[in-house]
């Protein structure tokens, strides 16, 4: 029986969990700073997660280092002051209510990163979904090789068609139960019995079954957030092994790809859109929509259309380094940033749930922010701590 690579973990929480505490993932509204000015301003001098944790709107900033250490002291201030309180050997069982009210469920506990590659062609347990920009890396290390402690975005997704992970009546206590700043819908989390943990675990271990190399976890949000983690593991800190996260059933009807779509700042909208014409000539099998100003255009690419994008957008920047492309969750996002000129929004078709298992068996991973799990309002809301030195 092999080792399954999901474990029980130290977990910390405020004993009371107000809607101040859990904020978005770093990762999202990138380009509307005004969202997280308005988090800021909600959450004034209440203890929160946006003060543990950097948004990557900010990264590119004069001012990232002083944010970053601002971040660090604030997390060894809840750790000191009993902001936080900790749970030993835990599981989480979260039921997430997404904005239209439909439930997603799933589990929190942590993975070893031992057993997780994001190298394409990687024969581990746990495996990158998406390419992952090795670039992207070096600034998010800078970020947590000295943070005392860890907050989870990740989402890991299993493939469990007939449901039997995540479990459906879980009766521990409750931990927080909480409506989510900005309209992010409400959360619910309850400890898991430890009988009911050994059924996680041997639940998982049916699923790997006895394959040679089963792709048991594939990392859905948060890649770039794990790849962090592994690069930042150190002997001296043995709990840096281990990362926690989110393990949630890809075929939770909640749970929705939508795609990831490309909005290119800093150019000539007829320039970029004929020059994706010439690239990929007419006729082909997906069409693509192109957004600008004055209206919208279209091309046809093939293959998985987020691939075919990204390559040309790559290629076209080059020679235009004052130009550069977001990755945008939302087609509403897509055509209010669209509207503004010398901008052009790139909207398309994205990977159906069922083809992603697979797919990466076959392939690897998706070329690079490929799918979202749902809207950018349905992200996973930064809750649960760990230590991690």
């Amino acid at each position: 029986m092999k080792n399954i690579p999901f474990y029980p973990a130290d977990i910390l929480l405020p004993p009371q969990v107000t809607e101040k505490w859990p904020v978005i993932a770093c990762d999202q509204f990138t380009s509307e700073p005004e969202y997280w000015k308005a988090a800021g301003e909600f959450v004034g001098d209440s203890p929160s997660t946006l003060k543990i944790t950097l948004p990557e709107v900010w990264l590119t900033s004069s001012d990232v280092e002083k944010r970053t250490e601002a971040v660090n002291s604030e997390m060894k201030k809840y750790l000191a002051s009993g902001v936080l309180t900790e749970y030993k050997n835990a599981v989480v069982y979260v039921e997430r209510t997404q904005p239209d009210g439909r439930v997603r469920r799933g589990v929190v506990g942590a993975v070893d990163l031992s057993e997780y590659d994001y190298t394409p062609g990687a024969k581990t347990m746990i495996r990158a979904t998406e390419g992952t920009v090795l670039s992207r890396i070096p600034p998010r290390v800078k970020i947590r090789k000295d943070a005392p402690l860890e907050l989870p975005h990740i989402m890991i997704l299993i493939d469990d068609p007939d449901n039997t992970v995540i479990p459906k009546n879980p009766d521990g206590s409750i931990l927080y139960d909480t409506d989510l700043m900005a309209g992010g819908g409400h959360i619910r989390g309850s400890l898991v019995s430890e009988s009911g943990v050994k059924n996680i675990i041997s639940a998982l271990e049916n699923l790997a079954g006895d394959r040679e190399s089963p792709l048991l976890f594939a990392v859905g949000d948060g890649n770039h957030s794990l790849a962090t983690a592994k690069a930042c593991v150190s002997e001296e800190f043995p709990l840096s092994r281990f990362a926690l996260a989110e393990v949630v059933n890809i075929h939770d009807p909640a749970l929705d790809f939508e795609p990831i779509y490309r909005v290119v700042f800093g150019v000539d909208p007829a320039d970029i859109i004929a020059a994706a014409k010439r690239h990929f000539g007419a006729g082909n099998e997906k069409t693509v929509k192109c957004l600008y100003n004055e209206g919208e255009d279209e091309i046809t690419v093939n293959g998985l259309p987020a691939g075919a994008v990204q390559s040309f957008i790559d290629e076209y920047l080059t020679a235009r380094p004052d130009a550069y492309c977001d990755y945008i969750h939302g087609e509403d996002t897509v055509r209010k940033l669209s509207s503004e000129k010398n901008t052009v929004g790139f909207i398309f078709d994205g990977i159906g749930k069922s083809e992603l298992f697979p797919y990466v068996e076959k392939y690897g991973s998706l070329p690079r922010k490929t799918f979202s799990m749902g809207e950018a309002r349905d992200k996973r809301y930064y809750m649960e701590c760990r230590k991690i030195r």
